[in-house]
């Protein structure tokens, strides 16, 4: 496979007036953490909510009259799915996506809004993409594969042109890799450019195919199902087109992340830059958070999608926030006796601590006769000031259940 800045050129004429022209918001947040100025490449405010959309239009775009009426059909997780379904749509093209049958509910339902017919099928991406091919062949849709197409990556190349346009004297551009169509996109527009600018993926370290492959040059693909916050970016077959077509030549390095430190991304995102990323999104900002990334002084972060669930967007702030010691569970046995809720909660407020959730239990397993359990939940600041409060509420006479 072959892309060249050219190609990418001419995706931009093509698609600008199917896509935003996306922000190139400098994060002064994260710039005064890191030391390096930051800028995140607003792509979760693209049209479909992800840059997916970039790719599918152009592949779509210049299909033959042909190829159109025969329909098409893709397997995403989600992205690539809306972005497909909804260039269809603009383009009068019948749609069929296949989806794992564990994808976001909220990007199935707006796959569907979009106008394309959905089929649930498969555990993880590479299931659905085989039911796919399957489809194409035996009913004669053309098949718009999410990363092996030369008109998909100089879509997804279009971010880097506007990239190159927005920051000047750019040193490095950080970019999820789930198949490796937009890092491989974005890497040939820099690098024709600017060869200097370095190009530095992030996978999660769940789902590390690619990482691994860059890193041995072995093509080691999953072979158990994975759950993660990143569902996105969950290949777990590399692709070694992908590998030794782009990444190979054109990306500096490549890191993971925990399904931590994305939460913690999702919420820092969410609180500082008050934008919503999918877990997907936020491995980036991820990466520069946890300090693993080498970073020169103009460095920019793509923030791929934010089409998250709302159903865990809950979980994933409560996970975050207990990262970070803003939130915090406690369990303590106390006497059964009158005053001891009382006392308790007056230790946790003269410490500034607020108590969102309690709860008694008078007869958990373990409990003498005239004990009761208490559990906590409560906002707090830091872990330093968890540790304060454990320390008074045990000198208060509580004993802290571990």
């Amino acid at each position: 496979m072959k892309v060249s800045l050219d190609d990418i050129q001419k995706a931009q004429t093509t698609i600008e007036k199917l896509v935003n022209y996306t922000q190139c918001d400098f994060s002064k947040s994260l710039t005064d953490l890191l030391g390096s100025d930051i800028f995140l490449k607003l792509e979760n405010t693209q049209k479909t909510g992800s840059f997916k959309i970039r790719g599918a239009s152009n592949k779509i775009t210049s299909l033959t009259a042909d190829e159109k009426k025969r329909g098409v059909i893709a397997c995403s997780a989600g992205n690539h799915a809306q972005g497909v379904a909804l260039s269809s749509s603009l383009n009068n093209v019948k749609s069929t996506i296949v989806m794992p049958v564990n994808a976001p509910i909220a990007k199935i339902e707006a796959t569907k809004r979009y106008g394309a017919e959905v089929i649930m099928y498969g555990s993880m991406f590479d299931e659905a993409k085989e039911h796919a091919e399957k489809l194409a062949k035996e009913k004669g849709y053309v098949f718009v594969h999410p990363y092996e197409d030369e008109r998909v990556i100089a879509g997804q190349g279009t971010i880097g042109l506007e990239i190159f346009q927005q920051i000047p004297a750019l040193d490095t551009v950080v970019v999820p890799i789930g198949g490796g169509g937009l890092i491989s996109g974005i890497a040939t527009a820099i690098k024709a450019l600017n060869p200097k600018i370095k190009i530095i993926g992030v996978q999660t370290e769940l789902v590390s195919t690619m990482a691994q492959m860059f890193h041995t040059k072995k093509f080691v693909p999953l072979t158990k199902p994975v759950a993660t916050l990143a569902d996105g970016i969950a290949v777990k077959t590399p692709s070694e087109t992908m590998f030794h077509s782009f990444i190979e030549k054109n990306v500096d390095e490549v890191v993971t992340v925990t399904e931590d430190e994305i939460a913690e991304a999702i919420v820092f995102l969410l609180e500082r830059a008050k934008t919503v990323a999918e877990g997907s999104g936020a491995v980036t900002v991820a990466a520069a958070l946890s300090k693993k990334l080498s970073l020169g002084k103009r460095t920019c972060l793509i923030v791929s999608g934010g089409n998250i669930d709302l159903n865990i967007v809950s979980d994933i702030i409560n996970r975050g926030q207990i990262q970070r010691g803003r939130l915090c569970e406690l369990s303590v046995t106390v006497p059964d006796v009158p005053g001891s809720l009382s006392r308790l909660t007056q230790v946790i407020a003269e410490h500034k601590a607020n108590v969102l959730e309690v709860h008694h239990d008078r007869i958990r397993h373990g409990l003498n006769l005239k004990e009761t359990r208490i559990e906590f939940v409560l906002e707090t600041t830091s872990h330093d000031h968890i540790k304060q409060i454990i320390a008074a509420l045990e000198k208060a006479g509580a004993r802290i259940n571990i």
